[in-house]
C-alpha cells in the first residue's frame, strides 16, 4: 500500500468537482436508517439510549432531577422532534426504494471495515466535538458530531486528509490569540509537569516551588539552554491557568488487531494550540511542549499513521 503524505495539501481539482470531499448532514435516526440500508453496517460509536421518561428515584424525588437525568431528558426530547428518517431520506434522494445512495453505502462500509482508525476528541470552552476517521486503500470516511443529534458524514481520497484534519483543530476566525506565559517551545521532565500541575490546581504554590527546585537544571528552552526555576514555575502555572481546550487523537491499527499505536495530545492556551510530545532521554520520561497551528495536526499524526498505512 502506498504511503500517505499528510504533510502536503491536496492538489486542486482541475475544472471539476470530482475528487473533492463529499459531506452530508444527517440526524441520528437518518444515520441509523442508512446504516441499516447499508447491510447493517456498525457505526463507530456505541449508541446508548437515554433513560427518558423513567421514574425518578427516591433521591431525585427529594432533591430534584440530577444533572445527568436532565441532560438525558433534553437529548431524548431533541431526538423525538426530528422528522421521520425514512421520509426525509427519500425526499433528499438518499434512499430510493429502500436502497441507499451508493456513495453513502461506501462511506458507511469504510467506517465499518477500515485498515486504520483515528478517533479525535476536542473540547473547547466546554463544547465537545468527536470525530471518527477511518482509512483503507487510499480512501477515508469520517463521521463527526458535537451533540449526538446531528452528524456530518464525509468521504474523500486520502490526499484530502490533511485539510480535513485541519478542520478538526480549526478555531473560529474571531478567536483572537493573546500573549501566553508558555514559550513557543520548552522541554521538561514528565514528573515535574505532572506533579507541578497538580500543585497549581490544588493552590499549593509553596509545593510547586519545592517540586521545581527538585528538578533544577532539567528544563530546557528551544535552544537547549537551561530555564531558570522561577520561569519554570511561571510556565507550569500558565499551562494550568490558561488551558481552555484540549484535543486528543488516538490511532489504532485495525488490520493488525485493533492495537493502539499512538496518541496525540494538544492543549489550547491563550496564544493557541500547543502539542505535548512525550519522549525519553537517558531512560527519563520527558515532555516537549511546543506551539502549533491547526494545519500541523496532520504532520503531527503523520508518523503514527504511517505505521499502519504504509
Amino acid at each position: 500500500m502506498a504511503t500517505i503524505d499528510l504533510t502536503s495539501p491536496a492538489p486542486a481539482a482541475q475544472g471539476t468537482l470530482e475528487g473533492l470531499p463529499r459531506r452530508l448532514a444527517l440526524t441520528r435516526p437518518e444515520l441509523e436508517r442508512l446504516a441499516q440500508a447499508a447491510g447493517g453496517a456498525p457505526l463507530p460509536f456505541e449508541i446508548v439510549e437515554p433513560a427518558a421518561g423513567r421514574a425518578a428515584n427516591a433521591l431525585e424525588s427529594r432533591l430534584g432531577q440530577s444533572r445527568g437525568a436532565a441532560e438525558d431528558q433534553a437529548y431524548a426530547d431533541a431526538v423525538a422532534t426530528l422528522h421521520d428518517p425514512e421520509e426525509s431520506l427519500v425526499k433528499r434522494g438518499l434512499l430510493v426504494d429502500g436502497t441507499a445512495d451508493p456513495g453513502v453505502v461506501g462511506a458507511l462500509g469504510l467506517l465499518a471495515t477500515p485498515a486504520a482508525a483515528l478517533d479525535l476528541d476536542v473540547n473547547i470552552d466546554g463544547t465537545r466535538a468527536r470525530a471518527w476517521h477511518r482509512q483503507r486503500d487510499g480512501a477515508v470516511a469520517t463521521l463527526a458530531t458535537t451533540d449526538g443529534v446531528v452528524f456530518e458524514l464525509a468521504w474523500f481520497e486520502s490526499s484530502h486528509w490533511p485539510a480535513e484534519l485541519a478542520r478538526v483543530a480549526g478555531l473560529p476566525d474571531d478567536d483572537a490569540s493573546d500573549a501566553s506565559g508558555v514559550p513557543e517551545a520548552i522541554d521538561l521532565p514528565y514528573e515535574l509537569l505532572d506533579a507541578g500541575s497538580e500543585a497549581v490546581r490544588s493552590g499549593r504554590a509553596d509545593l510547586l516551588g519545592t517540586i521545581v527546585a527538585h528538578h533544577g537544571g532539567q528544563v530546557h528552552d528551544s535552544t537547549g539552554e537551561t530555564v531558570p526555576d522561577a520561569t519554570v514555575s511561571s510556565v507550569i502555572t500558565a499551562l494550568v491557568s490558561e488551558t481552555r481546550g484540549r484535543l486528543r487523537g488516538l490511532v489504532a491499527d485495525i488490520d493488525g488487531g485493533s492495537d493502539v499505536v499512538g496518541v496525540v495530545s494538544w492543549v489550547l492556551l491563550a496564544d493557541g494550540w500547543h502539542v505535548l510530545r512525550s519522549h525519553q532521554v537517558d531512560d527519563a520520561n520527558r515532555v516537549d511542549v511546543r506551539r502549533v497551528a491547526a494545519t500541523e495536526l496532520a504532520p503531527t499524526l503523520g508518523p503514527i499513521l504511517a505505521e499502519v498505512t504504509a
